[in-house]
């Protein structure tokens, strides 16, 4: 090759290079719970076997149920993208009314036989028939060779969840009916203790929540804090603690032991924050259930930083009206996280007729890349295929238009912050 050659080939090279940004790596599937395991752990030997018995049940009872009427297959519920009917910021009035008891007697018909609810549930037209699925198809509507999102049985998809706010939001609801009616309401304090029950059983010995239970396996096994997961789980059994508006109803032995669920939770929340370089920064989306440490999800979610979480957080964190020196330190550290990777004269929008893209734009954010590589804080994002990239435009399109890889919450956060540090001054 001759110089003229070989400094062409070299600028189409670096062209390349500057236009796409390099795949940094490839997304591995996370590590469910399994029997060997725990084996040498007692108190989560025990609560692993008492997911397997749960789960033989819930599979027992749907063929028992199938028998029993005739019928050789379960039909599926109207598939929504959220759940229906379930409004929990209505006029308190209206929890008495004809249509929140029919959507509580509904909602009592879904619920699973551990407990809990699936997710993305119609609630609003017709209690579940005989044979009917707890929930709508549960699968990935991409699902490739040895995909993150395939089901370890492909027969059986997980019933009880606490994705997309299920459980913990047809329990408030429950108990807002309950509070509202006063009397004739023994199904759904029946069904609402049932529930209470199967968040209790649900909590992992070190106070984290998986995403499903019982155990699903893959990553829904990890301690989950995607979509605030969690974080509604941790604040459900706090109001429950307290006793106050539509928990009233509930025993001082209940309120007892959603305390101390409550307290455990908070342990394991502050426990999982990231320390990289020695410094505590922010949380992931998912955390391996023993180890604590950040976990990868679907085949485009990897073990990261997450700045959409973890600013709930800390939303959350700063409301608290008389934080811990453990929980004043990990806003400190986070707000200084949420400082640090911030990024400005940038948006995430859709260009021309092409999808969504990241652009100058000046004067524009700040905004924040939904992940972060943990140790050097660079935005890193997913695909289908598994491939870790460092540049969103790189990613396939149909990824680029169906997810939030920016989001502005942060800067929500970091405004409240400013008030909040001077209540709670760092030492």
């Amino acid at each position: 090759m001759n110089l003229k050659s070989f400094l062409v080939a070299a600028l189409c090279q670096t062209a390349i290079f500057t236009c796409f940004g390099a795949v940094i790596g490839t997304n591995v599937p996370a590590t469910p719970l399994t029997a060997e395991r725990v084996a040498a752990l007692p108190a989560w030997k025990t609560y692993f076997e008492n997911s397997q018995r749960q789960r033989h049940a819930d599979q027992d009872f749907i063929r028992a149920e199938l028998k029993a009427h005739g019928l050789k297959q379960s039909t599926a519920p109207h598939a929504t993208h959220s759940a229906k009917g379930v409004a929990l910021n209505n006029a308190a009035s209206w929890y008495g009314g004809k249509e929140a008891r029919h959507i509580a007697d509904v909602v009592v018909s879904f619920q699973t036989p551990a407990g809990g609810w699936s997710k993305n549930t119609d609630f609003a037209k017709n209690p579940r028939a005989p044979g009917e699925m707890f929930g709508a198809e549960n699968g990935s509507l991409f699902l490739g060779t040895n995909d993150f999102d395939a089901p370890a049985d492909a027969h059986w998809s997980y019933v009880g969840t606490f994705d997309n706010d299920a459980t913990t939001t047809e329990l408030h609801f429950l108990a807002k009916v309950i509070a509202a009616t006063g009397t004739n309401n023994a199904a759904w304090r029946a069904a609402f203790l049932r529930g209470l029950d199967y968040v209790f059983a649900a909590q992992y010995p070190n106070g984290g929540w998986p995403q499903v239970w019982p155990l699903q396996g893959g990553y829904h096994d990890a301690v989950t804090l995607n979509d605030d997961a969690m974080l509604h789980i941790i604040e459900f059994v706090r109001d429950v603690a307290s006793g106050a508006d539509e928990f009233s109803f509930v025993s001082p032995e209940l309120r007892a032991k959603a305390s101390a669920s409550y307290q455990r939770g908070m342990d394991c929340l502050l426990a999982a924050q990231i320390v990289a370089n020695g410094k505590l920064t922010a949380w992931g989306q998912q955390f391996d259930a023993l180890t604590l440490q950040p976990a990868s999800a679907r085949n485009y979610e990897m073990p990261s930083l997450t700045s959409s979480e973890s600013a709930t957080i800390v939303l959350f964190l700063m409301q608290l009206p008389e934080p811990t020196a453990k929980e004043i330190a990990a806003v400190h550290a986070a707000c200084a996280w949420f400082d640090k990777t911030k990024i400005e004269g940038k948006a995430f929008r859709v260009v021309g007729s092409e999808s969504r893209k990241l652009v100058s734009a000046p004067g524009a954010g700040p905004i924040w890349a939904r992940y972060y590589e943990i140790g050097t804080d660079r935005p890193i994002f997913g695909d289908r295929d598994k491939t870790i990239h460092d540049d969103v435009n790189e990613i396939s399109l149909e990824r680029r238009k169906g997810y939030g890889w920016y989001r502005d919450t942060p800067k929500r956060v970091l405004e409240h912050y400013r008030k909040w540090a001077k209540l709670h001054p760092q030492p």
